[in-house]
């Protein structure tokens, strides 16, 4: 008999990204900024002094003490992690046993659903009003009524680009005080809704922070979860010892210290997200009744924008556009957008505008 392998594992597919060569790479959330030069200098300068026949500190206490500092909360509440993805996966699979049941909202991150199937946790769907808003009353309700033991879901929301506000999320947190909600802020840097300075004061939450968007730093995986010292403790406990490698903990040590830099790349992604929204808009208008109408989803909170096609020409839009050498992102019900460079933006409607 040859070995079997287990049946979840079997099930699981790897995370699917697009290979290949394109003018415009619009599809994964990213910063389009290159790094400051400024930055580059000190992060070469930095990493120079890593000892690398060391292991890294195992709580990364000069990398969290430096995005608490950015962020103005206390930096023992804060973790670092390999990326927020390797956070998601030790939260749903340690602060959670086999067959209990946690809820997502839908459309969200499609990860919270791959770890919650690699931890064999039972999944609790909470469906979206047709607007992708969440009535907070309606998913306390679906929460309580199945016995969920979680809840996790992005805010502003990945893929959808919409947001629940500070008043409704803390009325959430107040009604389920035995539920574990984790919620992912990875663009909160382009919102101003955070509850990341407010997580002493709730022992049910996780807020979950990221390098790879406002900041920038995609290619250092870092990733930081801030909650309650009592949930600090759990997490510093599950995670591996050495989990956060000596070069990205000084690379993001050196990032974190310069607010100024920081700020100004989010203004510039935040004036060309308003650039590209407003000619898109206009477009919208432009092409209202003809074959290739669509919807702009208003009032993105993030750095990118969505597009609702008719259903059965979002995917031959998107295919349409990486033939013009343009990489947007496809869901079933809409395209999302990265925001680019003026030029990357400018080049993206260039090729949108000659489907008509």
């Amino acid at each position: 008999m040859t070995y079997q392998i287990n049946e979840k594992v079997i099930r699981l597919t790897p995370y699917e990204t697009v290979q290949g060569k394109y003018k415009v790479v619009l599809n994964a959330g990213e910063s389009f900024l290159p790094i400051h030069p400024e930055l580059k200098k000190d992060i070469v300068s930095a990493t120079r002094k890593v000892a690398f026949n060391r292991y890294p500190d195992p709580l990364a206490a000069k990398c969290c003490g430096a995005f608490a500092e950015y962020y103005g909360v206390d930096p023992a509440l804060v973790t670092a992690g390999n990326g927020s993805d390797e956070l998601i996966g030790l939260i749903l699979s340690g602060f959670f046993s086999k067959g209990e049941k946690v809820a997502v909202t839908d459309p969200d991150f499609s990860m919270y659903e791959f770890y919650a199937n690699e931890a064999e946790l039972e999944l609790v769907r909470y469906q979206k009003t047709e607007d992708y808003r969440i009535e907070t009353e309606a998913l306390i309700k679906l929460v309580r009524e199945e016995n969920c033991r979680g809840l996790i879901f992005s805010n502003p929301c990945n893929p959808t680009s919409q947001g629940l506000k500070k008043m409704p999320l803390r009325a959430l947190l107040k009604e389920l005080p035995d539920v574990l909600v984790v919620i992912d802020e990875a663009y909160m840097d382009f919102w101003n809704q955070s509850l990341i300075n407010e997580t002493a004061e709730f022992d049910n939450l996780i807020i979950l922070r990221t390098s790879s968007k406002a900041v920038g730093s995609a290619a250092i995986r870092l990733g930081f979860a801030v909650c309650h010292k009592k949930l600090t403790k759990a997490l510093q406990a599950l995670k591996s010892p050495y989990n956060v490698n000596s070069l990205t903990q000084a690379a993001g040590t050196v990032i974190f210290r310069r607010q100024d830099i920081l700020k100004e790349a989010q203004r510039e992604i935040l004036a060309a997200r308003g650039f590209l929204a407003g000619a898109l808009l206009k477009l919208e208008t432009e092409w209202k009744g003809t074959f290739y109408e669509f919807h702009l989803i208003p009032e993105s909170k993030t750095n990118f924008v969505v597009l609702c096609f008719n259903k059965s020409k979002n995917n031959e839009v998107y295919e349409y556009l990486k033939k013009k050498g343009i990489l947007v992102r496809c869901f079933p019900d809409f395209l999302r957008i990265t925001v680019g460079s003026l030029a990357e933006n400018q080049m993206f409607l260039d090729a949108l505008k000659t489907l008509q």
